[in-house]
């Protein structure tokens, strides 16, 4: 993915975030006041994307509408749990034709685009070939036919990256999230060149909760190292705690936690001869339940994911606590509505760095003291692809157990594969790692730097900690009376 501030769409979403997160600071929201705002980011003169300045600012009221918690469409039935949403005004840029005939057509003597066609729907015209869009089926076999490639297949992106046939479109050629379907990936979101796809917010129930004086923890996503240039682990959890949360903890420690207790999940699994899916990816355990139910219910891992398990952590020693989630993740939002949650609100990296702007907190210059106590590499790793199972394999090989074959299905079509190779009784490892976004989630579809050159910050900061064990980042924070069963409430 590509950095947050090379992306149209993505800067005029942090524009909005930033004005409310100023607002919401202040005191009472006045929506008023946050579209008068917007209105102003577009002047008469220059729009910067759209056909005319109208349209833009019709999109930005969507965005406001989302960052505020609500659906981007007002006439549309309220469902907090649907993360993913079309910006309907900003869907109109994708070409509505899939089959497509370009000036690369010759109008040759052969006419192969016509033989091709088994629906009557290709004839040469005055200039070149041409399609009969009431009869065209969109098989493609003209495209194959034609000696010049003249004619091309172009899938609109948001359905291209859907791994899960979720996205179609109305009879105007509007995007529609089939939400039967739909499992909060956001891989359309990350995909859409045009911004149309955005997510909901809950920065203002967030700030709303500091700004009452509520004592809150943040726990933030091991991927949050190396999100921010210049700026260490430590120096990013100490500016979120500067936001007026009371401490800043790593989901790192609770990864830990669930690298131990699914090894004694996997060594079950074995037993019985079934493979273990892994349940730390949100958007996977998803495509699971809703697509793969018989998997789901026979293979899945029981045990929370490390959100979570730091989550009832810290609810068990301090339940007057508000938790408050930070990733690069919007499947977290819906896992965060979930009947057994102890996390009260999430926010992504984007909506993070617009709350930093908004309070003028700059982390590269937060000064620090190095923490004394921290997790494992091992728990840490759970932000890339292959971390979840090296982490498991590590705990089993800390145990004198071992050693499982795994797998890890990099992305959410790689998933999907395996998943279906698993149904089929044809998938051979012991353990398969399920990670939606490519690269892991590092990659996430709310991250703020690009995947290569977060992995190198990360790599390098993590070069000096020490090689502790994962039993002994297990003594330092101790998970005994913690339920990691993710079917239980806390």
């Amino acid at each position: 993915m590509a950095n947050m501030f090379s992306h149209e769409g993505r800067i005029f979403k942090f524009d909005v975030l930033v004005q409310l997160a100023r607002q919401a600071y202040e005191g009472d929201i006045d929506e008023a006041k946050i579209q008068a705002y917007c209105r102003n980011l577009v002047s008469m003169d220059t729009p910067r994307v759209r056909c005319c300045v109208y349209k833009e600012r019709e999109i930005l009221r969507q965005r406001v509408r989302l960052a505020m918690g609500k659906m981007a469409d007002e006439a549309a039935e309220y469902n907090p749990r649907q993360i993913v949403q079309v910006i309907d005004a900003a869907c109109d840029g994708c070409s509505i034709k899939k089959i497509r005939v370009t000036d690369n057509c010759r109008k040759c003597m052969a006419k192969s685009c016509v033989a091709a066609c088994r629906f009557d729907a290709m004839h040469i015209g005055i200039n070149r070939s041409e399609i009969d869009y009431s009869k065209c089926k969109e098989c493609g076999a003209c495209a194959n036919a034609c000696p010049y490639n003249a004619i091309v297949v172009t899938e609109r992106p948001c359905f291209s990256h859907c791994p899960v046939q979720a996205i179609h479109w109305d009879e105007h050629g509007i995007a529609v999230i089939d939400e039967e379907k739909c499992i909060n990936c956001g891989q359309c979101e990350g995909a859409c060149p045009f911004g149309a796809i955005e997510d909901i917010s809950w920065v203002v129930p967030v700030v709303q909760l500091l700004r009452m004086g509520t004592p809150a923890y943040a726990v933030v996503a091991p991927s949050i190292q190396g999100q921010f240039d210049n700026t260490t682990l430590p120096q990013i959890m100490k500016a979120i705690e500067m936001l007026g949360f009371e401490k800043c903890y790593e989901v790192a420690i609770g990864a830990d936690a669930v690298a131990q207790t699914e090894y004694l999940e996997l060594k079950e699994h074995k037993a019985e001869g079934k493979p273990l899916t892994t349940s730390c990816c949100p958007a996977f355990v998803n495509m699971l339940k809703i697509h793969f139910p018989k998997q789901y219910a026979e293979n899945k891992s029981t045990t929370v994911t490390p959100m979570m398990a730091i989550a009832r952590k810290l609810k068990k020693e301090h339940p007057d606590h508000g938790i408050v989630f930070i990733g690069p993740c919007l499947a977290k939002k819906q896992e965060a509505m979930q009947e057994a949650t102890a996390v009260d609100y999430v926010l992504t990296f984007e909506e993070l760095a617009a709350l930093l702007v908004a309070k003028g907190i700059n982390p590269p210059e937060v000064e620090v003291e190095n923490p004394e106590l921290y997790p494992s590499n091992y728990g840490r790793n759970f932000a890339g692809s292959g971390g979840v199972a090296g982490a498991v394999a590590q705990a089993a090989k800390e145990a004198g157990d071992g050693p499982y074959s795994a797998y890890m299905a990099d992305g959410a079509f790689e998933c999907k594969k395996q998943l279906t190779l698993l149904r089929a009784g044809k998938f051979k490892d012991d353990i398969l790692e399920g990670m939606c976004c490519v690269g892991g989630c590092i990659a996430g579809p709310a991250s703020i730097s690009d995947t290569m050159t977060v992995k190198s910050r990360r790599n390098k900061e993590n070069m000096n900690t020490d090689k502790k064990t994962i039993q002994q980042s297990l003594e330092i924070f101790s998970f005994d009376g913690v339920d990691m069963n993710v079917t239980h409430k806390i």
